[in-house]
């Protein structure tokens, strides 16, 4: 499954046009209003954060205002990173004291997000490998424990593109990482497709037999759906370096879903979804502090009683110091940032 991830986003990668990471300084504000906008290409951010990523698998009673979910067993995170000339790096590991609720010597498992904002543009991929997931006892009402299934594994893989009409008078890599300033309060409203595939499976039916829910109860999901989006991004400025970004959209899709039971059924159909970005904090010359929130829905093709959804989160606080590396750095980093494969400079 790694190796299917890994391919993923290398894929991924390669599909970017070449335009998106030029970054000489004839074309630094080419897109940009540079009254709305400035760049910071020879500023290094260094960040310390705090961070969660999870996706919940979430399995609805039809006709009941009633729900299952299950939750990874991923932790809090603490981590560090870098941006700088167009490349960001971050690296984080789940922190004992930060998990004691975690559960032990569990299955690794892999979440690898990309949340790509270049100019004029909104790129997301997702490549998430989970092993182990857990449903918390105010779910159930047939139990006082929460409910653990090791055996529980989800592989989901995804890539979201938008273009953003006004995108020369937003940034929304100020917002998320800071590499550059917003300067005035803009919006854009923008365009785009999504596409997620992939599958849920577990040793044996996933819901407690003492639940009474024989009837939309399954051991295996397969996913398929892609489509249209549209939404709206803006950005608010206040008191000079504050900033609220909020970034809306909503999603139809043509999908495909199959569940397996004591038998196998399956449908094609059309499904909304949605995704929410949040971000807010202070951008200065010297230090940022500010919080990140991605929220991506995913609603999955109903099949008779079968009716699930995987809702994938990552929200972040992040502490950033900025510097000016030497000349020498500047020069030996530009030779071997991963950027310049994209750039035609």
């Amino acid at each position: 499954m790694i190796r299917i991830l890994l391919a993923f986003f290398i894929f991924c990668c390669s599909i970017i046009p070449p335009s998106l990471a030029q970054d000489s300084k004839s074309n630094l504000n080419k897109f940009y209003d540079s009254a709305y906008v400035t760049e910071q290409p020879d500023m290094m951010g260094l960040r310390l954060y705090f961070s969660k990523k999870f996706t919940d698998l979430i399995v609805n009673v039809p006709g009941q205002d009633r729900r299952f979910s299950f939750q990874p067993n991923s932790g809090r995170n603490l981590g560090v990173g870098f941006t700088y000339q167009k490349f960001s790096l971050n690296l984080a590991f789940p922190i004992g004291f930060l998990n004691k609720d975690r559960y032990q010597d569990w299955p690794l498992f892999l979440d690898l997000q990309a949340h790509v904002y270049p100019k004029k543009m909104i790129i997301d991929f997702f490549g998430q490998y989970y092993n182990g997931f857990s449903m918390d006892r105010r779910f159930l009402t047939e139990s006082a424990e929460d409910y653990a299934r090791e055996d529980i594994s989800l592989l989901k893989l995804g890539l979201n593109y938008n273009y953003l009409f006004n995108g020369e008078k937003i940034s929304l890599a100020a917002a998320f990482n800071q590499s550059a300033t917003q300067k005035r309060s803009a919006f854009s409203p923008f365009v785009g497709f999504e596409i997620y595939g992939g599958r849920i499976k577990s040793d044996s039916l996933l819901l407690p037999n003492n639940e009474e829910v024989d009837n939309l109860n399954f051991n295996q999901t397969n996913f398929f759906q892609f489509g249209p989006n549209a939404g709206l991004a803006g950005t608010l400025v206040f008191w000079k370096h504050f900033f609220v970004t909020a970034v809306v959209s909503g999603n139809l899709s043509l999908g495909y879903a199959s569940y397996e039971n004591q038998s196998k059924t399956d449908r094609l159909g059309l499904i909304p979804t949605y995704f929410l970005r949040g971000f807010m904090g202070y951008n200065g010359k010297r230090y940022s502090v500010n919080i990140n929130y991605v929220y991506k829905n995913l609603n999955l093709i109903p099949n008779g009683p079968f009716d699930q959804a995987l809702n994938t989160g990552n929200y972040r606080l992040n502490f950033i110091y900025k510097i000016h590396p030497g000349d020498k750095f500047k020069e030996k980093f530009q030779k071997i940032n991963p950027a310049r494969l994209f750039s035609k400079d």
